[in-house]
């Protein structure tokens, strides 16, 4: 299928890679994988789009953004569908991520008509100083299978709306529907060269538009090894780095929580995209008095999953891992732990023979300096840590280089006070397993990233201040 698109034009690269199916390791489409002339291409057409697009009214770039929320609203349905096929995901999750998605368009739309730049008070009569926002210039989107679209869409609509042209580029493992809302774009008439998006090698493609002259903004998602190297590249032409980098999320239950809610926010954060998602929590961080009942109840739950095919009827509470690569790796993590003297709680419920399947899975006695202790896992598995006070959970929770998200149940404010000012991460969920809000600014600290997506904020990242001092 036709899946390069270059200056308002879908292109055919020399080459072809298969996208499979991770549910039966069917495959579901060819796509064309380039390299480093692709991405090239697409740097200059989006150099060349610059000066016309920053130069369109703000009410003209939110009609179109506007106009491609309504389109991925309208087909939420079959590309969820084939966003559930290439990744894995549950149905109704790929289908809610596509109009997640389009939600980003939707406020992005709304909010590049708001005020911006300001009139500084004046210092001398007879003169004014403004600080006025202007695009930044071409700017790069590079993004990975777990959640393809709305972090496309988190990442895209910010930098259109912000008048920057841009380059995506999407991993191979699920590029289908990003594919789609490329499709979108070019159907609600977005100008040839705006929005490019290519496939290939991700280092080859990536020094080659990093080292491109028209390039000032990169926004990259991805582990934290990945965002060091994407950083070291950027800083050598001062291109501006937004990253957002591994997780090792905490998810701590205070005595006086709610035991229920604490389980059920418990299975959906650990859980929803069969574990794969930077925000997960990694840790279960369980205060002593309540250890038992939680461990009983969430071990029963999870103990009473099922596990299919992700658009089966009925739908299944977990699918399959994004490959066999990914699903040896949560392996690893597994007998490491094991063999380090964790204690295995749950049952190894049955799976599929075929695809990428792994049995959902919770231990306890897990030593702090194993991966399951101290990493991030990307998989349906974690363990249960018990404490015995607000300080020894505070600090178990913040002892690890990553922050990204962090979880807290607890029915006391003064305590989720502390907690939400203490926990060393970027996003906190407070009684609240689904923190995420395209309204919100979201992001990590530590080694989780630098700087902002969503809210206002995700618009000045793709922007930069001009100061102007004009004599009457």
């Amino acid at each position: 299928m036709s899946s390069t698109y270059i200056g308002g034009e879908w292109v055919e690269p020399g080459a072809t890679i298969p996208v499979t199916n991770p549910a039966d390791d069917s495959v579901i489409a060819e796509i064309g994988y380039g390299g480093a002339a692709e991405a090239k291409a697409a740097c200059d057409a989006a150099a060349d789009a610059f000066p016309a697009w920053a130069a369109t009214s703000a009410r003209q770039r939110a009609d179109v953004l506007r106009a491609v929320a309504d389109q991925l609203v309208a087909r939420a349905e079959p590309i969820g569908t084939l966003l559930a096929k290439e990744t894995g995901k549950r149905l109704p999750e790929g289908i809610a991520e596509i109009g997640f998605a389009a939600e980003y368009f939707r406020w992005f739309a709304e909010e590049i008509r708001r005020p911006s730049g300001q009139v500084l008070a004046e210092e001398a009569v007879g003169r004014r100083q403004l600080a006025l926002r202007r695009p930044a210039g071409v700017a790069l989107c590079l993004t990975p299978w777990n959640f393809p679209v709305s972090i496309q869409a988190r990442k895209l609509a910010p930098a259109l709306a912000a008048g920057c042209t841009t380059v995506c580029r999407t991993s191979e493992q699920a590029p289908l529907a990003v594919v789609e809302v490329f499709r979108v774009l070019a159907e609600v008439g977005l100008p040839a060269g705006v929005a490019n998006l290519v496939h290939g090698p991700a280092a080859e493609q990536t020094d080659a538009m990093l080292s491109h002259p028209a390039v000032r903004v990169v926004s990259f998602t991805g582990s934290t090894e990945v965002g060091r190297r994407v950083m070291a590249l950027a800083a050598s032409r001062i291109v501006r780095p937004l990253l957002e980098l591994g997780g090792d999320a905490p998810f701590v239950v205070l005595d006086d929580a709610d035991v229920d809610a604490a389980v059920e926010g418990a299975l959906i954060a650990k859980f929803r995209n069969n574990g794969q998602s930077c925000i997960a929590a990694n840790r279960f961080i369980v205060h002593a008095g309540i250890a038992d009942e939680f461990r009983e109840k969430l071990v029963s739950r999870v103990d009473a999953m099922v596990v299919g095919d992700p658009t089966g009827d009925p739908v299944p509470d977990l699918g399959p891992l994004i490959n066999a690569e990914r699903m040896a790796a949560v392996r690893s993590v597994i007998d490491e732990a094991v063999a380090a003297g964790a204690r295995r709680l749950t049952a190894e419920i049955k799976v599929p023979d075929s695809g990428a399947y792994l049995a959902p899975a919770l231990f306890d006695n897990v030593p702090a300096d194993v991966r399951l202790g101290c990493a991030e896992i990307f998989g349906p598995v974690a363990g249960i840590f018990t404490v015995d006070s607000d300080d020894e959970a505070l600090a178990l929770a913040n002892n690890t280089e990553m922050g990204l998200a962090g979880y807290v149940y607890t029915s006391d404010s003064a305590r989720a006070w502390r907690f939400i000012e203490h926990l060393e991460v970027g996003i906190v969920g407070c009684n609240s397993a689904l923190p995420s809000a395209v309204n919100a600014p979201m992001g990590g600290v530590k080694q989780s990233g630098l700087g902002r997506e969503g809210d206002h904020l995700g618009v000045e990242e793709f922007c930069q201040t001009q100061y102007a001092s004009w004599t009457l």
